[in-house]
């Protein structure tokens, strides 16, 4: 007897780690750097260059680049950057299988800085990493039999398989102009860039995503003054997904690197424009979904057979969902009571520490970092930090309760503002971002072949033709036809059903399908 197959490829989510660690280190200014009088603000960025499996370790090597803005040591204090990095090489144990993938993304990377002296300091930073794992395998689903008449059973079932699974870069160009009031640039001595807002889609044959980044710059004038700009720039592009369509699912794990900001020459040769450049990493997994009619069961009514059959686990998908979280807090400082003439620029990092499925919905809890550069009222050069941790709790509706659920979530600060509200209060509002990909694994015995058994003559003639039986609890029609080789279709019609449910005690008559032996 033939089966035929599908031959089904798919990549399904392994377990997911989280890795903290710290790297500790002294820097030296570098000669061409003036001394250091007081950090205003410091700010990491942790670059993974290669990731190798060592039996059941991953060893995860890159470099911590790291800027520091600081106040000048000197007789007219100014403010001065500096950008240095540190190697860091990390041990994380992982228990999954040979075909896997890894997928390593940099949740924080939070600078602490302590000055030694002027043209030295102690670093010390604390490194995030959400390490996600892909297990790849393939697997054949029973269609049906050719060669032998034979009783089937079928069950259909939404299968997912993976389409697409690949990583790819999208380089972005842009440029901002000061606004007229604003006096050329000199010297540009702070910047930071976000990628905000982030949307994805598939379209035909690509990945289309559209998103903001959120440019904040702090430079020197030709006059010697400080001063700032910050702007949202539109960004949007397209990826290469051969194959892809517009009904398929996916899910993207983004990172932002290799990020240029140098100011340009306009038109006028004038030193009023900023160029942004940044390489755009994405991880982009693509599935399907299909429903396939699964050949469940069989039996022939002229012989008995063994069923060899392999347990697998198949996904069919749940949802995939772009949430959002609102955070409001009006906090109250009395450390910075009359302190904030003027609010420059706020940043937020997320870290989840725990999410849990409870019924039918998902529930997200961790905390927002947040930090706001502001300007104050009784220093020379009048910029500070302040820093701190507000907690969150965001649910999720899944629709429909399910048991054995696999999720893949990336999470992200889509939008962030603080307001001062007072002399010492302030009022942070923040839109947090939660894209979540939700499959559900089902087991099933899935044929993988059939054997057929030999009948000794005369055997069917001493089975009896005429059962009379009493359903038991949990049986069905399907296993009763099978074991006493007749057809569903026989004891319907024998005992005037008009459905194939059956209820425990319930009485039925069973003939025996007539065969002869040749």
């Amino acid at each position: 007897m033939e089966i035929s197959k599908k031959r089904i490829l798919t990549s399904r989510a392994g377990r997911s780690v989280t890795d903290q660690f710290t790297v500790e280190d002294d820097y030296n200014v570098p000669d061409n750097r003036e001394d250091i009088g007081r950090v205003v603000s410091c700010e990491g960025n942790t670059k993974i260059e290669e990731i190798r499996k060592n039996e059941s370790y991953l060893n995860i090597s890159g470099r911590i680049e790291f800027k520091v803005l600081y106040v000048t040591d000197s007789i007219d204090p100014s403010l001065a950057s500096l950008e240095g990095s540190l190697p860091f090489e990390e041990m994380v144990y992982v228990e999954e299988q040979e075909q896997t993938d890894y997928i390593v993304k940099t949740n924080r990377s939070q600078v602490n800085i302590d000055l030694i002296h002027s043209r030295k300091m102690a670093l010390k930073v604390l490194v995030e990493l959400g390490i996600h794992s892909e297990i790849r395998s393939e697997y054949d689903i029973p269609l049906d039999t050719e060669g032998e008449e034979c009783c089937r059973k079928y069950k259909n079932a939404d299968i997912m398989e993976i389409h697409t699974s690949k990583r790819d870069i999208y380089r972005i160009k842009e440029e901002i102009t000061l606004p007229g009031q604003k006096e050329n640039i000199d010297v540009l001595l702070w910047h930071d860039v976000k990628l905000r807002r982030l949307d994805t889609k598939l379209e035909k044959d690509h990945l289309y995503f559209n998103g903001e980044l959120q440019v904040f710059c702090i430079f020197l004038t030709v006059e010697g003054k400080t001063d700032w700009i910050e702007k949202n720039i539109p960004c949007e592009g397209r990826i290469d997904c051969p194959g892809a369509e517009e009904k398929f699912y996916h899910h993207v794990y983004e990172t932002m690197s290799e990020i240029s900001v140098i100011p340009v020459m306009d038109e006028d040769k004038e030193m009023r424009k900023i160029s942004i450049e940044a390489t755009l990493e994405m991880r982009i997994l693509v599935y399907k979904e299909e429903n396939v009619r699964i050949l469940e069961d069989l039996y022939s009514l002229n012989k008995p057979c063994e069923i060899e059959s392999e347990e697998q686990e198949i996904e069919e998908i749940i949802m995939q969902n772009h949430s959002k979280c609102r955070v409001c807090e009006r906090l109250h400082l009395p450390e910075l009571k009359n302190e904030i003439l003027q609010i420059c620029h706020c940043d937020g990092v997320l870290q989840v520490e725990n999410t849990e499925i409870v019924e039918d919905r998902m529930n997200i809890e961790g905390l927002l970092h947040v930090s706001f550069l502001y300007v104050k009222a009784n220093d020379h050069v009048p910029f500070d930090v302040w820093q701190g941790i507000i907690p969150f709790s965001c649910h999720i509706e899944m629709g429909k309760e399910c048991g054995n659920i696999r999720q893949d979530i990336t999470y992200a600060v889509e939008q962030i503002s603080v307001e001062a509200s007072g002399s010492d209060e302030v009022e942070i509002k923040a839109s947090l971002a939660f894209r979540c990909f939700l499959r559900k694994a089902e087991k099933y015995n899935l044929i993988s072949g059939v054997t057929w058994k030999k009948i000794e003559f005369g055997e069917t003639e001493r089975e009896p033709g005429i059962i009379g039986y009493i359903v038991k609890k949990d049986e069905n029609l399907w296993e009763l036809a099978k074991r006493y080789r007749t057809t569903e279709e026989s004891i319907l019609e024998i005992n005037n059903l008009k459905s194939k449910d059956i209820k425990e005690g319930q009485k039925i008559l069973i003939f025996r399908e007539k065969v002869s032996i040749l």
